[in-house]
């Protein structure tokens, strides 16, 4: 019989149980916002919320303990140069979730519950996140569009200046066109004379 048996199996063995709880966090810590089963989302929000509890003491050893237990994934960014490096797991969670839960004792996740199920085995689906991950969010998409809005106008510029040089371009090749019309009907005014003078 399994009484007192902590933790859940989620029918796997224990090297991969763990290596999907690491996983897990990882990906909560980098993207603040995962979707994943009731079980497993049960199964990791303690896991998390130590990590975050080390991360919030800020020192050496914890830093190394929280290395210890999660590993140190690198966090990329997919642009449209390529793979972009942005820093690591630990990284993130040391320099900004450890300060930004200073001030709260405990609780930094939440499991919200969604309509969908699973389609397979019609399983629980819950998205799991962190507490305040709204706000960051909102701040990034705010400072996104900042820089978005920055490109716009120096593109434009780039294309009004553009613009601005076809158009002297443009007037130059005109007045040339114009000279070149005037020198040629000069020219046949002389020819005309010449003839006229010859004849007579």
């Amino acid at each position: 019989m399994r009484h007192r048996v902590a933790g859940r199996r989620l029918s796997r063995t224990k090297g991969h149980r763990l290596a999907m709880r690491r996983n897990l966090v990882a990906s909560l810590i980098q993207h603040e916002t995962i979707s994943t089963t009731m079980e497993k989302a049960k199964e990791v929000k303690p896991f998390a919320e130590k990590l975050i509890t080390l991360a919030k003491k800020g020192t050496l050893a914890a830093r190394r303990r929280a290395i210890a237990l999660l590993g140190n994934r690198d966090i990329i960014d997919y642009e449209d140069e390529g793979t972009v490096r942005k820093g690591t797991v630990i990284g993130k969670l040391f320099s900004e979730l450890g300060p930004r839960y200073l001030d709260r004792p405990g609780g930094y996740t939440r499991i919200i519950r969604l309509s969908l199920r699973r389609l397979g085995d019609n399983g629980q689906l819950v998205l799991l996140q962190l507490v305040g991950a709204d706000e960051s969010s909102e701040s990034q998409a705010k400072t996104t569009a900042k820089k978005r809005s920055r490109k716009k106008t120096k593109e434009a510029e780039e294309v009004g200046e553009i613009a601005e040089e076809q158009e002297t371009a443009e007037t130059d090749n005109s007045l040339a066109a114009e000279h070149a019309t005037e020198a040629q009907e000069a020219a046949e005014s002389k020819s005309r004379k010449d003839q006229a003078s010859q004849k007579r």
